[in-house]
């Protein structure tokens, strides 16, 4: 044991927080360099690349990406150890190029663009022990230095480490040290309920840490996945980049003008910096109001993430503070890339810019409650707002990033109560009434949705939604004429009460109505439910939010990933042979639900799976029940070895979707 180790005198809270912190920085770390090499790679043959060029480079950009998201789930398992500990989560880090001493002299840790060198310094970040791969020429240390003391210290000190691993076998070794003096639940003795677990985000990490063995196992899958893994070990972060490393190096024997990625300024800068010495100061006005608006992003996602672990679980502030998080990244994600594509100014002409993560001041949580949830509202609208000033015509990027950020600026008005007292749990949104039609003629259509006038009720028919399920052609065959010519829906030869029961027995929301006799339109679902229908789609069915956007009480959305009318099914699964069981096992939580209806969001995720929040029993096909939710990510990939849940494939087969 190094004599520097914090734990050699009595286990002190203080210590291990300490330690923890610097893991959670550490992470924090990794992940915003790995994103900014990813940022930096090209996306086109326009950019002077060749088609096998541009096919491997993107499989590069999604490994990478893949690997900066096991270490927000790595960060997340440090989050709810600390959390475990009774400590609040350290959510902010040092901005970057990292002065000496915050990490070992042997960690380096800057932003730079994807080439050689930077592939090289990954690789021997996630070395496993007694690996004699280099680090990347430029990353050495500007000078050696030793951080602890020796003897034992009541004030924190940091602690020398050459892997990661190292560096979590020490924290280990404290935290057992902990147990063994004050007991598991002296100190383990945080409140489990701040944790996030993966009913509020799809990360690997979000497991909730209740004993010493959880969070063991926390410590001991962060150094499987990558840091400091033994080579043996299939698809760890170390395995990733040395594939990488091998594909670039054939393409540059084939090519030796071979350049995959954009010369994006190493420690990019948004002022004069006062120590210029490898940092690169952002000149260009187009730069600088990109990575301004990025770096705000960045910073309300820290802002978010941190509220998220002062919201106690079944709070809906909690879920809807990390989805608004993730989204925030989804938005930076093209300025950042904008950014590497954008010149840094006439002091660098030899660079391009970059995105450059300037982390607040200070990033921890906000008092949970109106005032937290109205500034959260606030800075949305004004970055939503910076987005539109920024968009420029025919530029994807810019039009992406407003895109994202209206929307989640809309979800934030729709989901932030901001006259809710602190602490008192959102009741659910009353059922949503419809108002009946103006005075229209007997048919039309507006938006795609068919309306004919009934004597005692409107009918409305979206056809992008239907998927032929026939309840309606078969249950009331003289009002709904299939395969005819001209009029084909008769509203007034059936009784109305039995057209509603149609209407109602219609999975995918395609037929809808509104009542002119006075009686009420359909109302709230009592339960609501998610149906896994044979090699089909899922059938939801509740008061349903589309993306924010009123979708409804019925929807069937495509779980295979072959629909061309994502997010919902348009039979697709029956061309592409896809194959997936209506009667998955009973897993998840199955205890009856404190309540059983409000709002159901659904949330498709850009390339991934379909993020559900509300209070939800997902069913088989035949009606048996699987799981009981307030939060769950479904797989719409068709891919996930765990269906109906996300297991992560749609990022190993590339699946792409809104």
């Amino acid at each position: 044991m190094a004599s520097n180790h914090p734990y050699l005198s009595a286990p002190s809270r203080e210590q291990a927080l300490h330690a923890l912190y610097e893991a959670a920085e550490l992470e924090h770390c990794l992940m915003c360099t790995y994103l900014y090499a990813a940022f930096s790679l090209k996306s086109s043959v326009d950019e002077g690349l060749t088609p096998a060029q541009l096919d491997a480079v993107s499989r590069w950009r999604r490994a990478i990406l893949q690997v900066a998201t096991e270490e927000m789930g790595h960060l997340v398992a440090v989050w709810n150890i600390t959390v475990a500990l009774g400590g609040a989560p350290r959510i902010g880090r040092f901005n970057f190029p990292l002065d000496p001493g915050i990490l070992p002299a042997g960690v380096v840790v800057k932003l730079a663009p994807f080439n050689v060198a930077t592939l090289q310094h990954f690789i021997y970040l996630e070395r496993p022990a007694g690996s004699a791969e280099p680090d990347g020429e430029g990353f050495s240390a500007d000078r050696s230095f030793v951080r602890g003391a020796d003897g034992p210290r009541l004030t924190p000190m940091g602690v020398d480490y050459d892997t990661v691993g190292q560096f979590y076998e020490k924290l280990a070794e404290g935290l057992r040290r902990m147990v063994d003096t004050y007991g598991e639940s002296g100190a383990l003795c945080g409140t489990p309920e701040l944790q996030l677990t993966d009913a509020d985000a799809n990360l690997p990490g979000c497991k909730r840490v209740i004993c010493l063995k959880t969070a063991l196992a926390a410590f001991d899958a962060i150094v499987t996945q990558g840091e400091g893994a033994q080579e043996n070990v299939e698809d760890s972060h170390y395995r990733k980049f040395a594939a990488i490393r091998a594909e670039y190096q054939a393409l540059l024997a084939e090519d030796p003008n071979f350049v995959p990625a954009f010369p994006a300024a190493t420690n990019p800068v948004m002022r004069r910096p006062p120590r210029p010495e490898g940092r690169v100061w952002i000149e260009d006005a187009r730069a600088i109001a990109t990575v301004d608006l990025a770096n705000a992003a960045y910073g309300l996602m820290l802002r978010l993430l941190g509220y998220a672990y002062a919201v106690p679980s079944p709070d809906p502030d909690k879920a809807l503070a990390v989805d608004l998080a993730v989204g925030l990244m989804r938005a930076i994600a093209p300025l950042a890339e904008r950014a590497a594509r954008l010149p840094a100014g006439p002091s660098n002409p030899q660079c391009h810019a970059g995105l450059s993560f300037i982390a607040l001041r200070d990033a921890s949580a906000l008092p949970p409650g109106p005032g937290a949830r109205r500034y959260f509202i606030e800075r949305l609208q004004q970055l939503a707002d910076a987005a539109v000033r920024l968009n420029e015509p025919g530029d994807a990027r810019t039009a992406g990033a407003a895109t994202w950020l209206a929307r989640l600026a809309q979800s934030a008005a729709q989901g932030f109560d901001p006259d809710r007292p602190a602490g008192l749990v959102q009741a659910p949104a009353p059922a949503i009434a419809a108002t009946p039609p103006p005075p229209a003629p007997p048919a039309s259509v507006e938006d795609g949705i068919e309306r004919v006038e009934g004597e005692k009720l409107t009918l409305l028919f979206e056809s992008k939604r239907c998927i032929h399920a026939r309840f309606c052609v078969t249950g009331a065959p003289t009002v709904f004429l299939a395969n005819v010519q001209g009029p084909w829906i008769h509203p007034d030869t059936v009784d109305v009460e039995r057209l509603a029961e149609i209407a109602h027995a219609c999975p995918s929301g395609a037929i809808q109505y509104r009542r002119r006799d006075g009686r009420p339109d359909e109302t709230t679902p009592p339960v609501n439910l998610a149906g896994t229908r044979e090699a089909g789609p899922y059938a939801f069915r509740g008061e349903l939010y589309l993306n924010g956007v009123p979708a409804g009480y019925r929807a069937t959305l495509c779980r295979c990933g072959a629909s061309k009318n994502k997010p919902f099914c348009d039979g697709s699964h029956h061309d592409a042979g896809f194959t997936a069981s209506g009667e998955p096992p009973t897993g998840k939580a199955t205890d009856m639900l404190a309540m059983r209806n409000g709002p159901l969001h659904l949330e498709p995720q850009p390339n991934g799976p379909l993020k559900v929040r509300g209070n939800l029993e997902i069913v088989s096909g035949t009606g048996r029940m699987v799981a009981r939710v307030t939060s769950a990510f479904l797989c719409r990939c068709g891919g996930s070895k765990n269906k109906p849940f996300c297991d992560g494939t749609h990022a190993t087969i590339g699946f792409v979707a809104d």
